[in-house]
């Protein structure tokens, strides 16, 4: 009886491919849960919203700590159906630090820590924003989350590969810059580091204008460095592009019938 009530949550909670009704309200219902919880964060920190719907936001977050603690124990105790972690003990120690396991106790754990150790308002309005968290669990409910997750996964070499090479670039252009401009604007440029915040805002086009070369040879320099993080920033944008058009082709191919190149007629799928 009691294995039967673990498959049955496992089949709900875990696999969700065969799309049963059953399948889609539990997802359905902890998707609009999560997506409460982050306007609730948001509008919490309108003073006036706040002290009026006080007692809303309230039984909103112990209800949603309450429903979100039974689903994280509840997957917990299911783990060891999963063959990575069959071993009851340490199979589900293994599963409490895979990183989705760790999303979903971050989304919990702000609401206990205060009941156990005394903090002051500060700490505990920083802790308060942690709910945030519960956002990222709207990647096991959501295909399109799960596949961005497939394409940044099948990505990962070419996308690290632009992360170095625009570390490298702002790296680069920071020292150029602090050389060039640092005897001119020395409260500005103070050091590499400091330039770096130049860097950062060159590079990406944004220009918050709170620093710039005012040196021929420093403005020179800052209109190339402008447009090579133009043509760097833009990579990402087509590996990702290319990742997701793969990702969408195969699983068109995968629910797709195949079909006889001569006659057109259904092939089987064993």
């Amino acid at each position: 009886m009691l294995r039967n009530i673990k498959v049955r949550l496992y089949d709900v909670l875990v696999e969700t491919e065969d799309n049963e009704l059953i399948d889609r309200i539990v997802a359905t219902f902890l998707m609009i849960l999560i997506i409460l919880n982050g306007i609730a964060v948001v509008l919490e920190t309108v003073d006036e919203l706040a002290v009026r719907f006080k007692s809303i936001f309230s039984t909103l977050e112990i209800f949603s700590v309450s429903i979100f603690t039974i689903e994280y124990l509840l997957r917990l105790w299911i783990a060891p159906l999963d063959p990575r972690y069959s071993k009851p003990f340490t199979g589900r120690l293994r599963y409490a630090l895979t990183p989705i396991a760790i999303i979903d106790l971050l989304a919990i754990l702000p609401a206990f820590l205060p009941l156990l150790f005394p903090f002051d308002l500060r700490l505990l309005r920083f802790l308060r924003t942690f709910r945030l968290f519960r956002l990222l669990k709207m990647n096991r409910y959501a295909d399109s989350l799960n596949t961005l997750d497939d394409v940044v996964r099948s990505k990962k070499e070419e996308l690290l590969v632009i992360v170095l090479l625009i570390a490298m670039l702002l790296l680069f252009s920071s020292t150029l810059m602090y050389v060039v401009e640092t005897e001119a604007q020395p409260d500005k440029f103070t050091s590499i580091p400091a330039a770096m915040w130049w860097g950062v805002a060159t590079l990406t086009t944004v220009g918050y204008g709170d620093v710039y070369p005012i040196t021929p040879l420093g403005k020179l320099l800052s209109g190339i460095i402008a447009f090579l993080g133009i043509g760097i920033f833009a990579l990402p944008t087509g590996i990702l592009a290319s990742g997701f058009a793969e990702q969408i082709k195969n699983k068109h191919s995968k629910n797709s019938p195949r079909v006889c190149p001569h006659c057109g007629g259904e092939l089987s799928q064993e």
